[in-house]
């Protein structure tokens, strides 16, 4: 009896721990998941004051301390898995929503709780910084911004949030 009782607990707690699973959601309406907003293409495709779309995270597990943002394109693999830049913002470790402003692309100063991880991969294609908006011509390359929220050194949760193809 004892045993069932124990297994029946422990059921119960995975079920109620993935009832408050992290979530992210683009916050500005111009963002849709799907399509690039016009002028938040990088500069060299006529992108003006291109920045990360502002994120909305809820479920944050308790004790977060740090959320990465890693910026990818699905699309190339050199600019794959963080290659359009990887940064951190930090949080208050009681929180458990938060909304992250945008950052400016080809820039590395950065707003304050936020700090550069990896500069994006491809200064060469287009200017430097800690973000590089999305770059691909109009060739409809799918990008995503990965969130991680983190407690210390470990991560708690991982989501990915589709941006938009350009």
């Amino acid at each position: 009896m004892k045993f069932k009782l124990l297994t029946s607990l422990i059921v119960a707690s995975s079920f109620s721990s993935m009832a408050s699973a992290t979530e992210v959601t683009l916050v500005d309406g111009a963002w849709d998941g799907m399509t690039i907003p016009s002028g938040q293409q990088c500069q060299k495709f006529g992108g003006q004051d291109p920045m990360t779309p502002k994120l909305s995270v809820t479920g944050i597990p308790a004790g977060t301390d740090l959320i990465v943002l890693e910026y990818s394109d699905r699309d190339s693999e050199k600019m794959n898995n963080g290659g359009h830049g990887m940064m951190s913002y930090a949080i208050d470790s009681t929180l458990t929503e938060v909304v992250i402003p945008s950052v400016a692309g080809h820039s590395f100063e950065l707003p304050a709780q936020f700090a550069m991880i990896e500069a994006h991969r491809s200064p060469g294609w287009d200017k430097a910084g800690a973000y590089m908006p999305p770059c691909s011509g109009g060739k409809g390359h799918a990008y995503y911004v990965t969130v991680k929220t983190m407690k210390g050194d470990m991560e708690t949760s991982s989501t990915v949030l589709e941006m938009g193809k350009f």
